[in-house]
């Protein structure tokens, strides 16, 4: 998601100038710029009101976010496709957009035959489907497969400790 179609004001003392558009973004690492977003991102979210009959964790949640990644449980395809719908509407009305090129979905199911269709088309967006993607720091696969997931925290590990070999094994530390 992004922020489009913002504007400001400026406020000196008492007196607030004319609202004005936005139109450079802010730089990238401005420490205003995470702020802004989660602001205009949480008010997005606390607005939708997600169709009841999707699948919930604890029996609320149907949207899981961190930063500027939001996933979207459904418990089938119908109300992955609405919850969805009901986000990308709320979020354009508050500035925010959602990028096509980055948004994709996952059918996650015992069943093999369950969600064949590739890619679904959400307004005049269409959204790729994946088979696994990496969500913070863990692979998550249509299949649920832990295997791989722990083959890619060892080569991680590994890596990790090869980088670091020959400090651990020189003389300098006791």
């Amino acid at each position: 998601m992004s922020l489009t179609e913002t504007y400001s004001s400026v406020r000196v003392g008492k007196n607030v100038s004319d609202r004005f558009p936005i139109r450079n973004d802010l730089k990238q690492g401005d420490a205003l710029l995470p702020m802004l977003f989660n602001f205009a991102l949480e008010y997005t979210i606390r607005r939708v009101q997600v169709n009841q009959d999707g699948l919930k964790l604890n029996g609320t949640h149907q949207l899981l976010t961190y930063a500027d990644d939001v996933n979207i449980l459904g418990g089938t395809i119908h109300s992955l496709k609405e919850n969805a719908e009901t986000l990308v509407a709320a979020s354009r009305e508050n500035g925010l957009e959602v990028s096509a090129d980055k948004t994709k979905y996952m059918v996650m199911s015992r069943n093999q035959n369950a969600g064949r269709i590739h890619s679904e088309r959400i307004d005049n967006s269409t959204f790729e489907r994946v088979e696994k993607f990496k969500y913070l720091g863990t692979t998550l696969t249509n299949q649920n497969s832990i295997p791989e997931e722990i083959k890619s925290r060892l080569r991680s590990g590994n890596a990790c400790y090869h980088s670091v070999q020959n400090l651990l094994s020189s003389g300098l530390l006791s």
